[in-house]
């Protein structure tokens, strides 16, 4: 999983915990409905500013989503690595 991937996942999951959809969280954002659809999908470089934006949305700080990107990105970085092991 690339950072771009953990990031959308982390976004998805604080958007759907709130009951938000990507159209709600983009009005909340100041962004496009499909352009969520496309960060959420790993598809998208985003920037800081936007970054910034979401966690708003989210009613989030900015700083717990990349830490809960980077523990996303780590646990299944090494779940890759157990089951690539595995197969050895």
């Amino acid at each position: 999983m690339n950072y771009k991937e953990a990031l959308g996942v982390t976004i998805r999951r604080y958007r759907q915990r709130l009951g938000l959809s990507q159209e709600e969280l983009a009005r909340r954002a100041g962004l496009h409905r499909t352009y969520i659809g496309s960060i959420e999908r790993g598809e998208r470089n985003i920037t800081l500013v936007n970054i910034i934006r979401l966690a708003q949305g989210l009613e989030v700080d900015s700083v717990r989503l990349f830490e809960e990107m980077k523990a996303l990105k780590e646990k299944v970085d090494r779940q890759v690595g157990s089951a690539v092991s595995s197969l050895v």
